[in-house]
Order: C-alpha cells, then structure tokens, then sequence
C-alpha cells in the first residue's frame, strides 16, 4: 500500500469512528419522537440501523489500530466487506424506499442523520475509491451472515415475548408481521439475499480495482 493511500485510509476510517460515536450519543439522549424508527436511550440497540452502524464504526476503529500500528490488515477485509454491505443496505432503503413514501426529513433527524446517511455514505466511499483488494467469494457469503442473525433474533424475540402492543411497546418494530409469519419471513429472507447482492457488487468493484 503507498503512503498516500495509507493516508487516504487512516482519515476516512478516523472519520467513520468518529461519526459512529457522534451517532450514538444522539441516538442515546434522544427520544422516540425526535426521527422515525428511533426510541428512547439504550433501545434504539434493538435496530438493524444502530446495530450495523456500529459493528462498522467497531470495525473500522480495530482498523485504524492495526494501520496506524503498521500491522498487516489483510484478516480484515471480510469484516470490512460485511461492514459497508449493512450501512449500504440501510442507506439505500431509506433513500430510495422510506425517504419517498414516508418523507426524508424524519429519517434524517439527530442520530439518523449519522447512521441513514453521513457514516454510511463515509463506508461506501471507503470501499468504492480507497480499498484494492482481492476478495474471495466466500467472503460475500459471509457478509450476508449478520444480516441473516439480526432476522432469526428478530423472529424469535417475538415468537418468545410475542408482538406486544402499539409502537414503541411492540416487538415488531419493522412491522414485517402486519401481513403474517410467512409474509414477515420471506421479508428476511429476501434483505439476506440484498446483503449477498449488495457484498457480491462490493466485491466485484474491490477486485476491478486490485488488478
């Protein structure tokens, strides 16, 4: 790696971090009422959003250390595939799937804005511009694999508590279950295979650049 493109990957991984931390703080001291698919303090954890925004901000923190180390990064290309497949999967449902049926300004609120937009605007162009790798197929697969856990976490939560009342008292959050179990999990399993598609077009751009 030259030293500009080390550069390059030490400031957009430090800006990632830091927008992560900048989000969780909002999102933590915010109320429910402050931006749409956000709770009140800890819970908004619950939310594949948060959740994936955070493994990223994890992700490219450990990264950032082993670059500024001068440690070699290799071992972390799968997480950082993973990573930008979840926030690229966020971003593109509510700029082209919430954002126009519900109205963007609720999905860019406070924390929103961080973890709908900013951080993962920040990954994608990490990925696309910064990153040269050669990535093997298998990593696409295991990509998908978060995506997958957070479904079969969310379905058995409320197979176990049930749905529970009105928002922001029920355990179906998404309302995937509005039109029934089948309906709800084919819903999973179609955003696990936008995961794979989603890691497999990463892939394809990563391994362009790495030639």
């Amino acid at each position: 790696m030259s030293k500009k493109s080390q550069t390059a990957e030490i400031i957009i991984n430090l800006v990632i971090v830091i927008l992560t931390v900048i989000g969780i703080v909002l999102m933590v001291t915010g109320k429910s009422e402050e931006g749409a698919l956000q709770s009140s303090g800890i819970e908004n954890f619950k939310f594949y959003t948060v959740l994936t925004n955070v493994f990223c901000g994890l992700i490219a923190l450990i990264y950032l250390v082993l670059l500024i180390a001068k440690k070699n990064t290799d071992k972390m290309a799968v997480f950082k595939l993973a990573a930008v497949c979840g926030v690229a999967i966020t971003f593109a449902v509510v700029a082209f799937m919430f954002g126009p049926l519900y109205g963007y300004p609720q999905f860019y609120k406070r924390g929103n804005l961080f973890f709908h937009l900013l951080e993962p605007i920040a990954a994608i162009v990490e990925f696309i511009l910064i990153r040269r790798k050669k990535l093997p197929f298998k990593y696409t697969v295991i990509a998908a694999v978060p995506t997958l856990l957070y479904g079969i976490g969310y379905m058995s939560n409320i197979l176990i508590n049930g749905i529970g009342g009105p928002w922001p008292d029920t355990n179906d959050f998404y309302a995937f279950l509005s039109w029934g179990w089948p309906v709800g999990i084919a819903i999973f399993a179609i955003i696990t295979l936008m995961a794979f598609a989603v890691a497999c077009i990463f892939r394809l751009i990563s391994n362009k650049r790495a030639n």
